[in-house]
C-alpha cells in the first residue's frame, strides 16, 4: 500500500470515529467554538457595563472634623462628592473605613491655621487599598485633592502679585497616536491566549483515543498488524487530531467576530474590525500550530497505559505552550525577531497584529511560520519513530 494512501485510510478511519464519539465532537465544535466566544464575550460586556456605572456614580467620601475644612468641602461638593461627616479619632476613623468600604479624609485640627499662614496644612487620607471597590473612588479623591492645593498655590501667588503661570515650568501636551482599532488589544489582550488553548482543546479527545484509547481497548495491536509501516499509522492519526484542531479553530474565530460586535467597545472608544479577512488572517497564522499541537499530544499520549492516564497528561500538556503567552502579558514583552522563534507566543504577536490592525514585518511572519513547522516535524517524526517500539503494545 502507498503511503500516501495508508494515511489518508487512517485518516479517514480516526477521523470518522472522533465525528461519531459524542465527547469529541462536544469539545471540539461546542464548547471552544460556542461557549467560549460567548463567555468571553458576556463577561466583556459586564466589565464595560460595571466601568461606564463605576465612572458615572457618585463618590462617597467620609470626612472626619469636616468644619475644620469648610471650602474643602465646598469644593468637593462642587464636583460631585457625597461627604459625610463624623467626628472621629483616628483609631475611629481606621475602624469607619474597614466598616464602611470607603475612603475617609481626617482634617487635622490645625488645618485652618496652617492654611491661612501659608504652610503646609494636615489631610490623613485613609482607605484600604487592597479592595477594588475602594480603587476608583480613593483615585478620584486624590485627583481633587491635588486640584485643590494647586487651585491654592495659585490663590497665593495672584496674592503676591506673582503670575501663577511660574507653577507650570512646562506644558506638557500628549498626544494620543493610537486608534480605536489599536486600543481595542487593551481589553482583547487575553483573546489570543483563549483562541490557542481551545484549538488545542479541539483535538485533545482525538490524539488520546486514537492512542491510549486503542491501547486500552485491546484494537491497537491488531491494527499495527496491518502490512503498513507504523510511521503511517501516527501520521494518520496526527492528520485527523490536526483536522478536528483545524475546525475548531476556524468556528471558534468565527465566534469571536460574531460576539465581538455585540460587546459594545465603541462606548470605550474601541473598536474590532474582525471580517472575514481578519478571521481569515487568525486562521492562517495559527495554522502551523495544528501540526505542532497534534504532534506534541499524540506523542504524549502514546506513552501513556490507558485513557484515564493520557487524559490527565495530555491535559497539563495542553497548558504548557501557551505559559510563553502569561509570561509575556506579565512582563509586558513586544514582539521581537528573536522572540517570534517561540512558538505559541510568536502566533499571539500575530493575532494581537491582525486586531490593532498594525502588520508585523514580513520577517516576523516567516521566522514564527518556519520555527513552527521545524518544531512541528520535528516531534511528528519522533511520534513516527516512537510507534516503531515493540514496548508500545505493553
Amino acid at each position: 500500500m502507498k503511503p500516501r494512501t495508508a494515511i489518508w485510510r487512517v485518516f479517514r478511519k480516526e477521523f470518522r470515529e472522533s465525528l461519531r464519539d459524542r465527547r469529541s465532537l462536544i469539545t471540539a465544535l461546542i464548547v471552544g467554538p460556542v461557549l467560549m466566544p460567548a463567555l468571553f464575550a458576556v463577561l466583556l460586556s459586564i466589565g464595560i457595563h460595571h466601568g461606564r456605572t463605576q465612572s458615572a456614580r457618585p463618590v462617597h467620601l467620609t470626612v472626619a472634623h469636616a468644619k475644620r475644612a469648610p471650602h474643602l468641602l465646598a469644593f468637593l461638593h462642587q464636583y460631585g462628592v457625597r461627604t459625610v461627616d463624623v467626628e472621629t479619632n483616628r483609631t475611629g476613623a481606621r475602624r469607619l473605613v474597614e466598616r464602611l468600604h470607603r475612603p475617609l479624609i481626617y482634617v487635622s485640627r490645625h488645618f485652618g491655621v496652617r492654611l491661612a499662614a501659608g504652610r503646609p496644612a494636615s489631610l490623613r487620607l485613609y482607605a484600604n487599598e487592597s479592595r477594588r471597590s475602594e480603587q476608583a473612588a480613593l483615585e478620584r479623591v486624590q485627583r481633587l485633592l491635588e486640584a485643590y492645593g494647586g487651585e491654592i498655590a495659585r490663590l497665593r501667588l495672584v496674592a503676591r502679585g506673582l503670575n501663577p503661570l511660574l507653577l507650570t515650568p512646562i506644558a506638557v501636551h500628549p498626544i494620543d497616536l493610537s486608534t480605536p482599532q489599536s486600543r481595542s488589544v487593551l481589553v482583547l489582550g487575553g483573546l489570543g491566549y483563549v483562541i490557542l488553548l481551545t484549538m488545542m482543546m479541539g483535538g485533545l479527545y482525538l490524539a488520546i483515543d486514537a492512542t491510549a484509547g486503542e491501547r486500552e481497548r485491546g484494537s491497537l495491536e491488531p491494527l499495527l498488524t496491518l502490512p503498513v509501516e507504523r510511521e503511517q499509522l501516527v501520521y494518520g492519526k496526527t492528520l485527523a487530531a490536526g483536522a478536528m484542531m483545524l475546525m475548531s479553530l476556524a468556528l471558534t474565530v468565527s465566534g469571536f467576530a460574531v460576539m465581538l460586535r455585540h460587546v459594545g467597545l465603541a462606548r470605550l472608544g474601541m473598536s474590532v474590525d474582525l471580517g472575514p479577512a481578519g478571521v481569515a488572517a487568525i486562521v492562517l497564522d495559527c495554522l502551523p500550530l495544528i501540526p505542532l499541537g497534534a504532534a506534541l499530544m499524540t506523542l504524549v499520549a502514546s506513552f501513556t497505559r490507558s485513557y484515564r492516564e493520557a487524559q490527565t497528561y495530555v491535559s497539563l500538556i495542553v497548558f504548557i505552550p501557551t505559559m510563553p503567552l502569561m509570561f509575556a502579558s506579565i512582563l509586558g514583552l513586544r514582539s521581537s525577531l528573536p522572540l517570534m522563534a517561540v512558538p505559541f507566543l510568536s502566533q499571539q504577536f500575530l493575532i494581537m497584529s491582525v486586531l490593532r490592525a498594525e502588520p508585523l514585518p514580513l520577517s516576523y511572519t516567516l521566522v514564527s511560520v518556519g520555527v513552527t513547522l521545524l518544531s512541528a516535524t520535528a516531534l511528528v517524526w519522533l511520534a513516527g519513530r516512537l510507534y516503531r517500539r515493540e514496548r508500545l503494545l505493553g
